[in-house]
């Protein structure tokens, strides 16, 4: 495919010219370094371009039965708010959860932290009166920054 098409692909993903240029660059890493198959190792996935810490835990994670922590924005909010981090660089915050969760269940505790970040744990209408959480949580109605919500 052309950068154009893969563009036009994922045009829905916001920032859809940087993505096509570095799945572009991904790929053919993957067929001129990699006999076109997806490396198994965190070192290698972060080689490949476009491919942070976040992107190579889901893929060892759910690709390679590899546990991994895979925190994006609803898991740092979430585990803010949740009083497990305080952290707010995401190597950081994997660090911190790596330390609290057994790492068999790493890969699950990502998928249900993102889960419930975009179910209940919302960053700007959090509904905690609904949240199973709300008895050992530590957000008391404010946002990152301090506000009310």
């Amino acid at each position: 495919a052309t950068l154009e098409q893969i563009g036009e692909a994922i045009r829905s993903t916001g920032f859809y010219n940087s993505k096509a240029k570095s799945l572009l660059g991904m790929a053919k890493s993957l067929v001129g370094n990699h006999d076109s198959q997806v490396p198994g190792t965190m070192e290698e996935l972060t080689r490949l371009p476009g491919v942070g810490r976040k992107t190579a835990n889901v893929v060892l994670g759910n690709s390679f039965g590899v546990p991994g922590i895979v925190v994006d924005t609803h898991v740092l909010r979430v585990s803010q708010r949740l009083g497990l981090t305080k952290q707010k660089n995401p190597e950081k915050i994997e660090q911190d959860l790596m330390v609290l969760i057994p790492r068999a269940d790493w890969t699950m505790f990502s998928h249900r932290m993102v889960y419930h970040g975009r179910a209940l744990c919302q960053a700007r209408n959090p509904a905690c009166d609904k949240c199973p959480l709300a008895r050992v949580c530590a957000f008391d109605g404010k946002d990152n920054k301090g506000g009310r919500r």
